[in-house]
């Protein structure tokens, strides 16, 4: 999930080595079918912690699959973790960054392949507001070759049931209102600094299929066709990696932003048209100073946009609920809407727990 969005989340380092069974592998077929007897299917975010023992996370994942959660997304490869999951009965993906990558290593050896701004800055050495944003250009097919090699890495290994893509956009031309505070801003407008990508790649990649030169167009911020340019370029990289998935037949999804409006107009991400296995829209409420109906509202709008598609998996905030109450409501409203399950990220308690296998057996 998008750093911006990771408060109080702890980091954690890889872990090797493990002594837990392995599982058979399931197919791609089996990952993403619901089992008859669990209508709903959750998803927890979460960090690799080496302090965890393998008591403790047999544990947790046991009371995880109780509650009705079937899959993990693992921020980082441990693979002590990922086999704990699975022999708990739950899903193990790799939950990898796509386009932000500031690897050290690649901005030293390609800062070329870093997205450029409207003013002709690039991400390589002048991030927007934190330094971690370090954005790739996704209409440049070495970056796309890269990425392909970064998952294919993750998708061979047997204890991997699946891939998640996350920061796979452009960086945020607006923020969620509620971080505007944080940055002293006020974006009511597509300012120069914050639109990506005008890359001499992109410039060129545009002219081919436009026929028009982006210099001539006075306000390129509000031109339509350079607009959905941008969304291809993304559905593109997208397109690849499902592909490489599919060639070890294991399912892909993503996080992405809270509906396809937001998507569109803040981060130029066009997930509606994607043909991953699932989304995980971040309707975190709290960051659009919504209240928890809002939730409902915004499953409900990318449900109506899907189609049936694929399945849309709401993902939920901790932090912004003010109490268990209000978070089982908040997991109400995304089911009754047409969520085929949640995705919590945060440090879940047993309560949060209690809470969402209460939600979930309510009738709709």
């Amino acid at each position: 999930m998008d750093k911006y969005h990771r408060r109080k989340f702890l980091k954690g380092s890889m872990l090797a080595g493990l002594s837990a069974a392995v599982l058979p592998l399931a197919t791609k077929a089996e990952i993403l079918t619901v089992a008859p007897q669990q209508k709903y299917k959750h998803w927890v975010w979460t960090n690799p912690n080496l302090k965890d023992t393998p008591e403790e996370l047999a544990l947790r994942y046991r009371k995880y699959y109780e509650a009705g959660i079937r899959g993990i997304f693992f921020e980082h490869d441990s693979e002590l973790h990922f086999r704990a999951a699975k022999a708990q009965k739950l899903e193990a993906h790799h939950w990898i960054w796509t386009m932000n990558r500031g690897e050290k290593s690649l901005l030293a050896e390609h800062p070329e392949w870093y997205a450029k701004n409207r003013k002709g800055e690039s991400c390589a050495d002048q991030p927007p507001y934190v330094n971690y944003y370090r954005w790739l250009c996704p209409s440049r097919e070495e970056v796309r070759q890269y990425l392909e090699t970064v998952y294919e890495t993750a998708l061979k290994k047997d204890y991997v049931d699946g891939i998640h893509l996350d920061y796979v956009r452009f960086s945020d031309v607006i923020l969620p209102v509620n971080l505007w505070q944080d940055y002293k801003l006020v974006q009511t407008s597509e300012a120069p600094e914050f639109d990506f990508c005008y890359c001499e790649v992109c410039q060129e990649k545009y002219k081919k299929t436009s026929g028009t030169t982006l210099s001539e167009i006075e306000y390129p911020e509000a031109s339509p066709s350079w607009r959905f340019f941008r969304y291809q370029q993304v559905n593109e990289v997208v397109q690849r990696l499902t592909n490489l998935a599919a060639k070890y037949n294991k399912p892909i999804t993503a996080a992405v932003f809270p509906t396809p409006d937001i998507a569109h107009r803040n981060v130029k991400q066009d997930w509606v048209n994607w043909k991953v296995d699932g989304v995980c829209p971040m309707i975190y409420h709290g960051f659009y100073k919504e209240n928890v109906g809002w939730i409902g509202t915004a499953v409900a709008e990318g449900v109506r946009a899907l189609h049936g598609k694929f399945p849309l998996y709401a993902g939920l905030y901790l932090p912004d609920f003010k109490n268990n109450e209000e978070l089982g409501q908040g997991i109400t409203n995304a089911l009754v809407n047409g969520a085929a399950g949640v995705s919590l990220f945060g440090d879940v308690t047993d309560a949060n727990l209690a809470a969402l296998k209460s939600a979930s057996s309510r009738k709709t």
